[in-house]
């Protein structure tokens, strides 16, 4: 393993001329993929390890979210066609002579996700799923059968994490949560889960574009739509009076015009653009820390879904944060950093190819002691990165 550790004199994001941030909420077509693919993974996890006492080898992270098709008007609207969900890649059918039955933990894996996350979509009639999982190749499905209490890595793969997050960070991420919170959704029901927000701060100014439909059934004219959308900004006016910029501009649902009827106004039948507009795909959605911060460094692997013991892609990529958020909150003098972790097919995931870490920090601090102090940093968690991996297994990191 080799690690290199780095005292950076540039700027840290949040005090660079811009920044673009961007969060894709919970009725994302993109984000519904990454979440309904992760649970899988821990369905199956729990499944393997109640049967057999260990994770076996799968990665549920090719998915596919195909759009349907609806009709929806001002209080009224019907589905024409289903949404389809297409569940692919590998998975573990058996060990030995027991019998794995996957396809039905799927489905119901499925059915229990949007039951409990969108209201407005009723499983067995707004949706179909198409599981596509086939067995591993031998010689992936061969690493879940070597000794030892950490695995391979089953790729040859990078993945990067840092801290802390920027106020422009938070404040889109917060602003997605709190329209999607259960209390706001009591107070503004007609409101659908399918929130983007996207944030663009020049100096110490930030630009919010909020999308967030209002859904079909509960709004019963235009002039209704424009009531209710009124009401909704105030709210998030209100909530943005918490954000320390010295300005915040607030633009929802962008697109809509006056006096269009039904095609001047974002509505929702079922509280996602799945429904007609827009398809999703594992891995275009949110990083693993909840946002997509385009001036940061960004990995290219798709967490979700991907098993939690021995793919680098979710192990590593959650665990580059954590190192980056420890990092940040226990070494003195650190305004803001970097971690990066690369493995090597076959080696033992707690011995990565390469670590770099880049630390921005403050002055008057000796780079020596905080070197030293991140290089026991990195040692604990890689030397507690079995108890970690049972961790994800059981979905207490989330990665999206």
């Amino acid at each position: 393993m080799e690690k290199t550790i780095e005292v950076s004199k540039n700027e840290p994001v949040s005090q660079q001329p811009v920044e673009i941030v961007e969060r894709k909420g919970l009725g994302h077509p993109d984000s519904i993929c990454d979440a309904v693919m992760d649970r899988v993974s821990v369905a199956l996890s729990r499944e393997y390890m109640r049967r057999f006492g260990a994770v076996l080898h799968h990665n549920i992270d090719k998915g596919l979210l195909v759009a349907g098709q609806v009709e929806k008007g001002f209080g009224s609207g019907r589905v024409i066609r289903p949404m389809e969900l297409i569940v692919g890649d590998r998975a573990a059918f058996a060990f030995g002579r027991t019998k794995v039955p996957v396809n039905s933990i799927v489905k119901e894996t499925v059915r229990e996700w949007f039951g409990e996350n969108l209201p407005a979509v009723d499983p067995d009639k707004h949706l179909k799923t198409r599981v596509v999982l086939q067995p591993g190749s031998v010689e992936l499905a061969d690493i879940f059968d070597r000794k030892g209490q950490v695995l391979g890595a089953n790729d040859t793969s990078a993945a990067c994490g840092y801290a802390p997050l920027t106020p422009t960070e938070e404040a889109v991420l917060s602003t997605e949560k709190f329209i999607n919170s259960p209390a706001f959704k009591l107070r503004f029901p007609e409101t659908g889960e399918d929130v983007k927000v996207m944030g663009v701060r020049k100096g110490t100014s930030l630009d919010l574009t909020v999308a967030c439909p209002l859904m079909a059934r509960l709004i019963d004219s235009e002039a209704a739509y424009f009531r209710r959308k009124k009401a909704v900004r105030e709210a998030l006016e209100e909530f943005c009076r918490g954000f320390l910029f010295n300005k915040v501009t607030l633009n929802l649902n962008s697109l809509d015009a006056k006096g269009r009827g039904v095609k001047g106004v974002y509505l929702s039948l079922l509280g996602t653009s799945a429904e007609d507009a827009d398809s999703g795909q594992v891995g275009r959605g949110n990083r693993v820390n909840g946002v997509i911060s385009l001036m940061r460094p960004m990995g290219t692997e798709a967490a979700a879904g991907k098993n939690p013991v021995s793919h680098v892609g979710k192990i590593y990529s959650v665990l580059s944060h954590r190192m980056a958020a420890e990092i940040y909150e226990r070494v003195e003098g650190v305004k803001e950093v970097s971690v990066w972790l690369v493995s090597a097919i076959g080696a033992p995931i707690d011995d990565p190819k390469q670590v770099y870490v880049q630390i921005i920090g403050r002055a008057r601090r000796r780079h020596a002691a905080m070197q030293s102090e991140v290089q026991t940093i990195i040692d604990e968690f890689l030397s507690a990165i079995g108890p970690f991996t049972e961790e994800l297994a059981r979905g207490e990191h989330p990665v999206c």
